[in-house]
């Protein structure tokens, strides 16, 4: 017979692993890291909005170099590899199981994250006007709260 996670370290698991997820997903596909009057800007490109007319455009109209938008699209990829990965985690560990490898998987994609997310943020160009929105508080608030349910994951130990 395996030995079980206490259920209150195994939900607890669980809740913040979906969580987590759930803020990555919010940041990175709802991709609102800046906005400036009409545009907003994110991982996966700009949208502006004028006379009602909405476009989707690319990055490069910021001036941002090569390295920058590149770190850009890492950034998106990071955000979504790593909710996939907690969410296999949370169900792992939701059918009774210490899916160790998953969360040795999502402490490493967390890192990447964090790495890429950095650069993506502290290398935009300056703009007037230009006000950081919800995505980057939500894709830190990712990384937290999946550092520590995949923590609770690896760190236990079977008495």
């Amino acid at each position: 017979m395996r030995a079980l996670m206490p259920p209150r370290r195994r939900w607890t698991s669980v809740a913040l692993a979906l969580l987590s997820a759930t803020a990555f997903a919010i940041s990175v596909e709802a991709g609102v890291w800046w906005s400036a009057g009409e545009v907003v800007i994110g991982p996966f490109g700009a949208r502006h909005c004028f006379g009602g007319d909405c476009r989707r455009t690319g990055l490069s109209w910021l001036g941002g170099g090569d390295l920058w938008m590149r770190s850009a699209v890492a950034t998106g990829v990071a955000g979504l590899i790593a909710m996939l990965v907690l969410v296999a985690m949370a169900g792992g560990v939701a059918a009774g199981r210490v899916p160790r490898l998953f969360g040795r998987t999502a402490l490493v994609a967390l890192g990447c994250a964090t790495i890429v997310g950095g650069y993506f943020v502290t290398g935009i160009p300056s703009l007037g006007g230009i006000h950081l929105a919800l995505g980057p508080i939500l894709f830190a608030l990712g990384i937290a709260l999946g550092a520590i349910a995949a923590n609770l994951v690896v760190r236990y130990r079977a008495a």
